[in-house]
């Protein structure tokens, strides 16, 4: 019996290691080598327990979608608690970023970026398209304030601007709300 906790444990060590190898140095970046080298084991035990790279993958970001969850409340209040989710929340599990931008690292992988697809469509966007008024190009201007929201997160932590990346919450607020009312057409509260 313990010999099985020992196996689930290092298992559960591997994909917490490459979850972070993931997130910080992308797909093409991390090395089965390099994760087995990160648990202390040898690189034929992840192929033992994931088949292949892409598996360990797979996997390894399958819980990405878990957090990705919108915020519970209404429609109105989305803007402010994405704003809080994707860019203030510590995401350790994920090298301290949101998983979404954390999976853009590794967008040039074809399940992750079918993924990210489905998560921003069928997870974001459609909840954010029932703010803007009238249908004109309501989905144009759904899209870019994801966009935007999305760009904030990765000038914070990907690419690490110095304005923004000392930017509070309070601060970014006010021009949450401004490019949410320029583009849903109505205003959106803050608090």
């Amino acid at each position: 019996m313990a010999h099985k906790r020992d196996r689930e444990a290092t298992r559960a060590r591997l994909l917490e290691c490459s979850r972070l190898r993931f997130a910080r140095d992308g797909y093409d970046g991390t090395s089965v080598r390099d994760v087995a080298g990160d648990v202390g084991v040898d690189p034929a035990l992840v192929f033992r327990y994931f088949g292949s790279k892409s598996g360990l993958f797979t996997e390894a970001m399958a819980g990405s979608s878990a957090p990705v969850v919108l915020p519970d409340g209404p429609v109105e209040e989305l803007p402010a608690k994405l704003l809080r989710q994707l860019v203030f929340e510590d995401w350790s599990e994920y090298a301290g970023e949101h998983p979404l931008i954390a999976m853009l690292r590794s967008s040039g992988h074809e399940d992750t970026k079918d993924r990210l697809r489905q998560q921003v469509c069928e997870g974001y966007l459609d909840v954010l398209s029932q703010l803007a008024d009238g249908n004109e190009d309501k989905n144009l201007r759904t899209e870019l304030f994801a966009a935007w929201l999305l760009g904030i997160g990765i000038l914070r932590t990907a690419v690490g601007t110095p304005t923004l990346t000392k930017a509070t919450e309070e601060e970014l607020l006010p021009h949450l709300a401004a490019v949410a009312e320029a583009l849903f057409g109505r205003p959106v509260p803050t608090e």
